[in-house]
């Protein structure tokens, strides 16, 4: 499947959990183009923040820093996914934890960070058809993007779809004991993922900078009760007239 022009940008915003990042993996392969993770980019910046005692309130420094900071989004066939690399280190587990994803959301509304990462997205759509997801996406860092969604989701199914996915994460990791899954999936509740769930929607909402909202032209699909293969062809099927097969 070939989209007709030469170069696009498909955007897809929308709150946590609300499927659109599955979304776009599927529909950049369905494409054959490059899927861009902006939250991702986030998080390494928020891990490496953290790893290295950067101080947010101190402008120069953080300035300094970011432009230190090397992140690279590359395509790992043997996985069918990409894998996120911060100067040079893959770190695609590591910036999946809870702790640095409710970190990368403060963050987040430094507007210095926000105005490196958009430098850098913006970058990689240069050259190549790019489907990037996030919160901003369509409002910010592309406003004159090609095509653009907006998935939605009730928070009890976001929370269900979380708590499925640490549970499939926790069962899967090699590198921790029986005990240390059983032991940290027990310490996980849907009504503690609910509740984080809820605190960054209103972080992701209310800030200042670049909030998190549907862009005017973006298309909105909700998510709630439909399946990812259900949700990417829904798109796919709003792109059935400038797409050649």
């Amino acid at each position: 499947m070939k989209i007709k022009r030469k170069k696009f940008v498909i955007t897809i915003d929308g709150p946590a959990s609300s499927g659109k990042s599955t979304t776009a993996k599927m529909l950049a392969k369905k494409l054959n183009c490059i899927y861009i993770d902006s939250g991702s980019m986030y998080r390494a910046v928020a891990l490496y923040l953290k790893d290295n005692s950067i101080d947010l309130e101190n402008e120069n420094a953080l300035k300094e820093v970011l432009y230190e900071i090397n992140i690279e989004i590359l395509y790992k066939p043997e996985k069918n996914e990409n894998a996120i690399f911060l100067n040079g280190k893959d770190v695609s587990t590591k910036i999946r934890n809870s702790e640095i994803t409710n970190y990368s959301s403060i963050i987040a509304k430094k507007k210095i960070i926000r105005e490196r990462m958009v430098e850098l997205q913006r970058k990689m759509a240069e050259t190549q058809s790019i489907i990037m997801d996030g919160r901003d996406i369509g409002t910010v860092v592309f406003p004159d993007a090609d095509f653009k969604f907006f998935l939605k989701a009730s928070i009890d199914e976001r929370a269900k779809r979380r708590f499925l996915e640490m549970k499939d994460k926790s069962a899967s990791s090699e590198t921790e004991s029986r005990f240390s899954r059983v032991w940290r999936m027990d310490n996980i509740s849907l009504g503690k993922i609910k509740k984080d769930l809820k605190w960054r929607d209103r972080t992701d909402s209310n800030r200042e900078i670049s909030p998190l909202k549907m862009a005017n032209d973006a298309i909105e699909i909700d998510t709630t009760n439909l399946t990812i293969e259900e949700q990417t062809q829904k798109i796919l099927d709003i792109l059935k007239y400038e797409i050649t097969l």
